[in-house]
């Protein structure tokens, strides 16, 4: 069976102007307006990036905006979106693309693929989408449907299955509008072809689906199974001093990358009861701790392949400590919010809360439990 090019692009752009959802990156040609979008698509769901693309505009409207602007700021108006790595990279782009191309992204595929952030999908579905250049834009959804359009049966994320991807991808695309195909197929990926349970019965191509005649659409593509999650136990710090806690920021590579969050450290093996976390605090921020930590509470978060349990102990009393401003601060309570933060640090806030509370009240159960030396 072979696919009929001109039939499969009429009746997949015919569906996508009757199905597509009305998303507010496809109301515009603005190159930097797509741009924003794409990267932050990455790896997240239209409706969380729905809300999050909109402020960010608001914001930062254009290239020069956005690059003279803080990383700081930056990561604050990407908080909670996650993998943070990208909205670093988006603003160092933006500064190349201010200073090197005078504020306009550039339309050619190869310069687009050169900045910061912009891979292969990225730079395919920019440059198809601003520029009308005839290039393939291969997400997963779109790798999904040209598997099955084409009963590719190996893994899909083979290096043969990925070259047969892009092969047929290029053969199917449509030259008189990219930007409009390449939306129409990544729509159908995203709202008909399903990983499980695809709707075949509405599916608009399925007269030119292989997999879909042979009856393997519930097996094609075949993935490798995820690795479990990592479960990790972390210990975290909350220090206080006076109306201030301590603050510091996460290294500029990892997880969490670039925000600031509670001092925090991986449990130590068969060592209980905040023991990791104060020797932490001791040989990385040069604090003395005279008191016991007192447990505060505990939660969970889950990031992509590994998951916290967090526990988070309180230290009221400490000296010693001079903070670097570049890594450290004290931060006074009102302002923590300002800080770009992490989801898994901003469910430490409900402790730090009613501790600063029951501190003002001066009628604190804490106060009990640290009369004890240490």
């Amino acid at each position: 069976m072979h696919i009929s090019v001109k039939r499969f692009h009429h009746n997949l752009i015919e569906w996508y102007d009757k199905n597509h959802r009305p998303l507010p990156w496809r109301e515009t040609k603005n190159p930097y307006y797509i741009w924003i979008s794409e990267i932050m698509l990455q790896q997240t769901q239209v409706k969380t990036v729905y809300d999050y693309y909109l402020r960010f505009i608001k914001r930062f409207p254009n290239v020069e905006i956005l690059a003279n602007t803080t990383r700081e700021e930056v990561l604050k108006y990407w908080e909670g979106l996650g993998y943070y790595n990208r909205a670093v990279r988006l603003h160092q782009a933006a500064k190349i693309v201010k200073n090197n191309f005078q504020g306009n992204l550039p339309s050619d595929y190869l310069q687009l693929l050169s900045l910061p952030g912009i891979g292969q999908y990225t730079a395919g579905a920019i440059s198809s989408i601003a520029f009308h250049q005839p290039m393939p834009a291969i997400d997963g959804n779109v790798s999904r449907v040209i598997c099955r359009l084409f009963l590719i049966r190996e893994d899909i994320k083979n290096a043969g299955s990925q070259k047969k991807i892009k092969e047929f991808a290029m053969k199917i695309l449509s030259k008189e509008d990219p930007g409009t195909f390449n939306q129409a197929i990544m729509e159908l990926g995203a709202t008909t072809c399903f990983p499980r349970k695809p709707g075949c019965n509405v599916c608009p191509v399925k007269k030119d689906c292989r997999a879909f005649s042979h009856h393997q659409q519930g097996t094609i593509p075949r993935i490798k199974r995820k690795p479990k999650q990592n479960r990790i136990y972390m210990e975290i710090a909350l220090v206080i001093n006076g109306d201030k806690i301590l603050m510091v920021k996460r290294p500029s590579e990892g997880l969490l990358a670039n925000l600031w969050a509670l001092p925090s450290i991986e449990k130590e093996e068969k060592i209980e009861g905040g023991i990791s976390i104060l020797r932490h605090l001791e040989s990385q921020h040069e604090i003395k701790i005279d008191r016991k930590p007192i447990f505060l509470g505990e939660e969970t978060h889950t990031f992509t392949h590994r998951i916290w349990r967090m526990k988070l102990y309180y230290f009221p009393y400490l000296r010693g400590i001079n903070p670097d401003e570049k890594k450290e601060n004290w931060c006074h309570i009102k302002k923590v919010k300002q800080y770009p933060i992490g989801k898994a640090f901003k469910k430490m806030f409900k402790y730090i809360e009613r501790v600063m509370k029951e501190k003002t009240e001066e009628n604190s159960v804490l106060s009990e439990h640290s009369k004890s030396d240490f």
